[in-house]
C-alpha cells in the first residue's frame, strides 16, 4: 500500500500507480499475492495506464519482472545491458520465459505517465516500453538520473561524494545514447498534473478507431465514384497501423496522406468536425441545405449584380474571349 495502488477507471481503463519498485527477491516473495490481489483486478480492463510520475527509486533486478508482464509470451526479449564500473562487468536483462498469472494482452493499449520526478529504474522501464512500441508515454521529460548511485567517503573527512556507478547501455535504442543525463522524452508532452486526463482522452480516441474505420469503409463502398480504386482503399484501411496515433490531428493527417496516395485523388479528404457549442443559429427562412444557390431575384439590376458576382467576362487582345 505504501508503494502502489490500483483501480479500474471509467471506460474500463485499468490504472496502476507505482511509487517505489522493490527488488526481484521481494517481488518473488510477494509474486502470488500481487497477482491475486492486484494484477487480476486489472486483467479484464480494455486498456492500462501505468503511473510512474512519483516513482523515484527501484532496483535493476526488478526490470525484467515488470516488463515481462507487458511482453507477449512465447518469446524472450533482450531489453537492456547494465554496465557496472567498480566490477567492470556487464549484465544482460531479458524478459522472463514464464510469469505467474497472465500477461497483459499486447492487443490492448497502454499509456505510461511520467513527470520530471520520474527517475532511475523507473526511467529505464519507461524507456524500454517506449522503444518496444508497447506504450504511449504521456507527461513530462523524466529526470535523466542514474540506475545506481554509490556514496563514497572522501579520505578520512566528513565529506562524501555520490556518483553513478552503473549505467544502461540500452540495446533497444540501437547502441545510441540512452535516457541517462537527458531523460526520456514523452510521446505526448503535457504538465504532469494533467497527464492522466490527457491519457484518458488518447485512449478514448483509440477505442473509437474501429468504428471510425468501419464508417470510412462503408462510405467508400457506397459513395466513392472511382469504383475501381475502392478495393485497394479498403485493403489499406484494413491493414493500416494506428499504433502512433495519439490525437485527432494525427489520425486525420495519416488517413489523408495514405488514402490520397493509394487513390491518387487529392479530392478524397477526411476531416474532423468538432461540435460548436456557440455556433450561430440559421436565420428564419434561410436555406437549410448547404451549397445551394440563393433565389434568383426578380429585379434586373439585382440579377446583373448576381451574375457579375459569379462571372467575369471580357474580350482579350487578339479577339480572344475570356
Amino acid at each position: 500500500q505504501r508503494s502502489m495502488s490500483y483501480k479500474v477507471l471509467e471506460g474500463n481503463v485499468g490504472y496502476l500507480r507505482i511509487d517505489s519498485i522493490p527488488d526481484q527477491e521481494v517481488l518473488s516473495q510477494l509474486g502470488g499475492f500481487l497477482v491475486t490481489h492486484v494484477w487480476r483486478q486489472l486483467m479484464g480492463s480494455s486498456a492500462l495506464v501505468l503511473d510512474l510520475r512519483h516513482c523515484t527509486g527501484g532496483h535493476v533486478s526488478s526490470i525484467p519482472y515488470l516488463v515481462s508482464y507487458l511482453h507477449p509470451g512465447g518469446t524472450v526479449l533482450h531489453v537492456d545491458t547494465i554496465y557496472n564500473r567498480p566490477s567492470n562487468t556487464t549484465t544482460e536483462l531479458w524478459t522472463l520465459p514464464q510469469v505467474l498469472g497472465e500477461r497483459y494482452s499486447a492487443d490492448k493499449d497502454m499509456v505510461v505517465l511520467t513527470s520530471g520526478h520520474t527517475r532511475g529504474v523507473a526511467e529505464d522501464i519507461v524507456y524500454i516500453l517506449k522503444q518496444m512500441g508497447r506504450a504511449i508515454v504521456v507527461g513530462e521529460r523524466t529526470k535523466g538520473s542514474a540506475l545506481e548511485l554509490q556514496k563514497l567517503r572522501i579520505g578520512h573527512s566528513d565529506f562524501f561524494l555520490t556518483l553513478p556507478v552503473s549505467r544502461s547501455l540500452g540495446p533497444l535504442g540501437g547502441g545510441i545514447q540512452t535516457w541517462e543525463g537527458s531523460g526520456v522524452l514523452p510521446c505526448v508532452g503535457t504538465p504532469a498534473e494533467q497527464a492522466l486526463e490527457k491519457a484518458l482522452g488518447i485512449l478514448t480516441l483509440r477505442r473509437a478507431l474501429p468504428q471510425i474505420i468501419q464508417r470510412l469503409e462503408e462510405a467508400l463502398k457506397n459513395y466513392y465514384t472511382l469504383v475501381s480504386r475502392v478495393p485497394a482503399l479498403l485493403h489499406l484501411l484494413a491493414n493500416m497501423d494506428f499504433s502512433a496515433i495519439v490525437s485527432e490531428e494525427d489520425l486525420v493527417a495519416k488517413l489523408n496522406a495514405d488514402l490520397q496516395a493509394v487513390s491518387e485523388d487529392p479530392r478524397l479528404l477526411v476531416r474532423a468536425i468538432m461540435p460548436r457549442e456557440n455556433s450561430p443559429k440559421p436565420e428564419p427562412g434561410a436555406n437549410e441545405q448547404l451549397g445551394t444557390l440563393p433565389a434568383v431575384p426578380e429585379d434586373e439590376a439585382a440579377r446583373q449584380a448576381l451574375v457579375k458576382s459569379e462571372f467575369q467576362v471580357s474580350v482579350l487582345h487578339g479577339n480572344v474571349g475570356y
